[in-house]
């Protein structure tokens, strides 16, 4: 499955832990998951070249994240292009569609977005993280949610936590990498969507 999410029900997402700082539970995603929840928790991601979206509602105090990857990477022929922004959508819809089920109101949904580092190695002469972080910026215009704040590009990974309940975002840039964890947790998402894509496993929401 390429992109992932686990019910609303404490204890059933594998990446649930107690953060002392936050004094909270927290639920952190990986490369292709999203969560959303009306409960008091703080959701974590950490972010190379991916993009997060933090959404919520704040009437109903319901909130969400999604962490994705366009999967081609400046691709040059018109069909792959429109792919890659498909699977953009995709994964937004999926996020968003997972809030609705828990009554937000997509009229009132706003935005904080991060991410779209350039440090995916291996490409050259096209920056990732800005194709994803242009993206990001665009479907959110196009369907009239607000960004009340941002924090993209640059050469830095970074790690977001996200409090649905009070809208809070906190985010640290990792300016020195211990190893590869991040990049090779990215890497693996991007093949893991292009084979998704080739065989047919991801229905892109046709006309």
């Amino acid at each position: 499955m390429v992109m992932e999410n686990y019910e609303n029900e404490p204890g059933t997402f594998p990446n649930r832990y107690y953060d002392r700082h936050f004094e909270s539970e927290v639920v952190k995603i990986l490369p292709g998951e999203y969560y959303a929840t009306t409960e008091d928790t703080v959701i974590v991601t950490v972010l190379g070249s991916c993009v997060a979206v933090c959404l919520r509602d704040p009437q109903k105090r319901i909130g969400g994240m999604n962490h994705f990857l366009l999967p081609n990477d400046g691709a040059s022929n018109i069909s792959s292009v429109s792919e890659s922004a498909r699977y953009g959508v995709y994964a937004m819809e999926l996020l968003i569609n997972q809030m609705l089920k828990l009554g937000a109101d997509r009229r009132r949904l706003e935005a904080k977005i991060f991410g779209g580092g350039n440090v995916l190695k291996g490409f050259t002469g096209f920056n990732v993280g800005e194709r994803n972080a242009e993206f990001t910026m665009e479907y959110l215009s196009a369907e009239h949610i607000p960004v009340l704040a941002s924090d993209l590009l640059d050469v830095y990974p970074r790690k977001v936590y996200f409090s649905p309940s009070s809208g809070i975002v906190n985010v640290r840039k990792i300016k020195s990498l211990h190893n590869s964890t991040i990049l090779d947790r990215e890497s693996e998402y991007k093949m893991l969507i292009r084979g998704a894509l080739k065989s047919g496993e991801i229905d892109l929401f046709e006309d």
